[in-house]
Order: structure tokens, then C-alpha cells, then sequence
């Protein structure tokens, strides 16, 4: 599992930030054909990278302003809680492609 991780985190600051979503199987996937239209769906990508970035996604809805005022938004236009988590865990995914491809450190906005 750490060679998956570490592999990923090689191939991430490589990549624009949808793609980087998609290798982590975060980027939502429309089933439709015609006039039929399913539900979307994350799939595909890097289970391992999912499940590592889960719990930090909890964490940072609870004690990030930006990523928690992100999930209660969802919450609030009636959208289920995993699905504003998977929001959350997305968004952690292309704010640390954006760190890895600028060469940057995080720092919290005082505004």
C-alpha cells in the first residue's frame, strides 16, 4: 500500500487537477445512454489513495473554515453526508496537486 501511495504522490504534481482527481478515483463518472441517465459515481483509480485521504477529508470538515463551509453547503442543499465528504476528499486532492506542482507550502488564509 506505501508504494501505492508513494507512486501516486510522484505521479500527482505531474498532472492538471481533474486528472489528478480522476487517478485517485475521486472525479465523479456519468452513466447515461440516450435519454437514460444514471447516478454519478467515483470509480476506478487508487483505492488505497481513497481510503488514506478519508479520515483526513473527516478532520477537515470539522476543523478547516474553507473545507467545512465547502461540506455544510452540500449538506444544505440536501445532498447525502458520504457524497459531501467525497466532495471534501476531491478537493484535498487537487489543493495538494496545486502545493506539489508550485512548490509550496499550505498556509492558512487570515482574511
Amino acid at each position: 500500500m506505501s508504494y501505492d501511495l508513494s507512486s501516486f504522490c510522484e505521479k500527482l504534481e505531474q498532472l492538471p487537477g481533474k486528472q489528478a482527481a480522476k487517478l485517485a478515483g475521486l472525479a465523479p463518472i456519468s452513466r447515461q445512454s440516450g435519454k437514460w441517465q444514471g447516478k454519478e459515481r467515483i470509480q476506478g483509480g487508487r483505492a488505497s489513495v481513497r481510503r488514506a485521504i478519508y479520515l483526513p477529508a473527516v478532520v477537515a470538515t470539522r476543523f478547516n473554515p474553507d473545507m467545512k463551509t465547502k461540506y455544510e453547503q452540500l449538506i444544505s442543499v440536501g445532498k447525502c453526508k458520504k457524497l459531501a465528504i467525497t466532495a471534501v476528499m476531491r478537493k484535498l486532492i487537487v489543493m495538494a496537486n496545486a502545493l506539489l506542482r508550485d512548490q509550496r507550502k499550505w498556509t492558512q488564509n487570515t482574511a
